[in-house]
């Protein structure tokens, strides 16, 4: 371990480890480097002066927890927006995910022992059920989307995007991830992806995605192999926000709520396809999930759909006799 080694060097190379060797998603990158960030400068403030990988090394579990209340108290001030207890809890199981992630990143590449963070207790958190659109939203997402782009060529490239979003249930990280070469390497109905913690699988192309993909490449900018898929204005990888504005500026016309994001097209796949009768493991080999119990939320959100059909359907349903 090089003890002068400013904590703050180490947390850059940890997000750049985070983004290109674990292959994290960038909401997940952004938001574990503003939690240990947060952490940094609270030390900072309490050790009074930079904080070295020797300071890491050094903290107790009862300084890991004083920061940790330090920002449950910073959540809970009126000047601060009113926020749940399961919000709250949430952000504290964050923290300390990301505390440990960074402390395990330490061990690895710093031999810097610290057993204090695997000792943090994880707050319990309301199990979330995934908030997919309807089929027909689902459906006619990708042309809505692309009917508002400012170009020709955009139209196309938000159509194949959006299109391949929910006919692969792709996470937005991976869609964008893509380059030209992923495509062609795979064969025409497959697509290689690299997903979380880089794991490779091949996905199925269905003709539709396909079709839309064929026409952004013909219109692609820079269609060498080795170029992203799906680039921005200046021919660089385009950024998550672009496809999250689009996607929200097309569900503001279309009222639906705010809950209807590029992963929630992911979330449309997965359920839809469990209401037609696909089981468990296959759509947990299609989502990527490394394990089936984080597939298994779909059960649980179909069971809801059936329960809020029946609701509506059955006679006795309004506890009428």
């Amino acid at each position: 371990m090089t003890a002068s080694l400013m904590a703050l060097d180490a947390l850059r190379d940890w997000t750049e480890w985070l983004t290109h060797e674990k292959r994290s998603s960038p909401r997940t990158v952004e938001a574990y480097r503003h939690d240990i960030l947060l952490a940094l400068t609270f030390f900072q403030q309490h050790l009074g002066g930079d904080v070295t990988l020797t300071d890491l090394r050094k903290l107790s579990l009862a300084d890991l927890r004083a920061w940790l209340a330090h920002e449950t108290a910073r959540s809970e001030k009126p000047t601060r927006r009113v926020t749940s207890a399961d919000s709250r809890a949430r952000s504290r199981a964050r923290h300390v995910s990301a505390l440990r992630s960074f402390f395990r990143y330490l061990a690895v590449r710093h031999d810097l022992s610290n057993p204090a963070p695997s000792l943090l207790a994880t707050p319990r958190t309301k199990k979330r059920l995934p908030r997919p659109l309807g089929q027909e939203a689902a459906l006619a997402a990708p042309e809505g989307i692309s009917d508002d782009a400012e170009t020709s060529q955009a139209a196309l490239r938000d159509r194949a995007l959006f299109t391949l979003l929910y006919g692969t249930g792709l996470r937005i990280g991976e869609a964008l991830s893509l380059d030209i070469r992923d495509m062609t390497n795979a064969g025409q109905n497959m697509l290689r992806v690299v997903g979380k913690g880089g794991k490779e699988r091949l996905v199925p192309l269905l003709p539709a995605v396909i079709e839309a993909l064929e026409n952004w490449k013909a219109a692609h900018p820079t269609p060498a192999p080795d170029a992203p898929l799906f680039c921005g204005v200046r021919g660089g990888r385009l950024n998550p926000g672009v496809a999250q504005r689009a996607m929200r500026n097309w569900r503001k016309g279309e009222g639906l709520p705010d809950s209807a994001t590029p992963h929630a097209l992911r979330h449309s796949f997965a359920t839809h396809l469990m209401e037609g009768g696909a089981d468990l493991r296959t759509i947990q080999e299609l989502m990527g999930h490394a394990s089936l119990s984080t597939t298994q939320a779909y059960t649980l959100a179909d069971e809801k759909h059936l329960l809020d059909v029946w609701r509506k359907a059955h006679p006795r349903a309004d506890g009428g006799a």
